[in-house]
């Protein structure tokens, strides 16, 4: 649990706004069902439920929460594109290969995003 965030035990289950919604985009961490009510969002675990509100409502604006509430996914995508086509197209200037080039292109961004994402989510835990 984040500092953020809000523990409801399982019993006060009516505290749920009847028009939230099942959601499957954002991070579940661990989570057995996510729920989105505007900026409200709302994690379903085993005994309790996780309450947060976002900065911005993803399903009106997109990028925006992607920007304020979840700049690690933004910067980990930014990664892996920028990453990934930078050392697929140097491998293949070099190795003049579609596949190798393929490959290293992928491999690359998965790691660059993964770090990229890492490193980003690490800066702002510890600004909190």
């Amino acid at each position: 649990m984040s500092w953020d965030e809000i523990e409801v035990p399982k019993e006060l289950r009516e505290f749920m706004p009847n028009k939230a919604k099942v959601t499957y985009l954002g991070q579940k961490n661990g989570a057995k069902k996510q729920y989105r009510y505007g900026k409200l969002h709302i994690r379903e675990y085993d005994d309790k439920f996780l309450v947060h509100m976002d900065k911005v409502d993803p399903q009106r604006d997109p990028l925006g929460h992607l920007v304020f509430d979840t700049p690690e996914v933004l910067i980990g995508l930014l990664c892996a594109a920028f990453g990934g086509a930078k050392v697929g197209t140097t491998v293949f200037k070099n190795f003049k290969s579609m596949k190798i080039s393929t490959l290293s292109g992928i491999l690359a961004s998965l790691a660059f995003g993964y770090l990229g994402y890492s490193i980003t989510k690490m800066i702002k835990n510890h600004k909190r």
